[in-house]
């Protein structure tokens, strides 16, 4: 899968390492996704132009319903995709491993999300977010966020230790 565009929110969490690459329009994407390559344009994810791939994904996905057979929660479990990040302007690259992580994800009643991701898992926010991006974070550990309807990120809480893609790249 290739995105190129910078229309769509891109990156949700990137799960273990492994990106849970999350495409959100309408409504929040949760299918497997095949190996992918996004290209995202300078001040969006970093300060230059990112590209990032994931091969490899492993992911056992499962959604629970109510009674009326709304999902209202899902989890995603595995070793996830192996990520491949580079500064399009240097092409100076950084590989992070598929870890494994866990991620769960509760529907509200206004159709936000609110997530919780646990391992190794990688987060792109953008200028529109809370906090403002552009920044690519490999968070290890705990964090929680919610995401609104509009695609707006809003962090929550974190536990555990970050690492700045952006700056590994610069």
């Amino acid at each position: 899968m290739s995105d190129k565009g910078a229309g769509k929110r891109v990156l949700a969490p990137i799960v273990g390492a492994g990106v849970l690459a999350t495409v959100l329009s309408a409504a929040p994407a949760f299918a497997a996704e095949a190996d992918f390559t996004y290209e995202l344009p300078a001040g969006l994810a970093c300060a230059f132009p990112l590209k990032i791939e994931g091969t490899g994904d492993n992911r056992i996905m499962k959604e629970f319903t109510d009674r009326d057979g709304n999902v209202v929660r899902m989890l995603s479990a595995g070793r996830g995709f192996e990520l491949t990040f580079t500064n399009l302007t240097s092409g100076r690259s950084v590989t992070v491993p598929s870890n494994g992580s866990v991620q769960q994800t509760t529907i509200e009643a206004d159709g936000s999300l609110t997530v919780q991701d646990t391992g190794h898992n990688v987060v792109v926010l953008f200028p529109t977010d809370v906090p403002a991006g552009p920044s690519t974070t490999l968070y290890t550990g705990r964090l929680v966020y919610t995401v609104d309807l509009a695609g707006v990120f809003t962090v929550q809480s974190i536990s555990g230790r970050t690492s700045d893609i952006c700056a590994r790249l610069a």
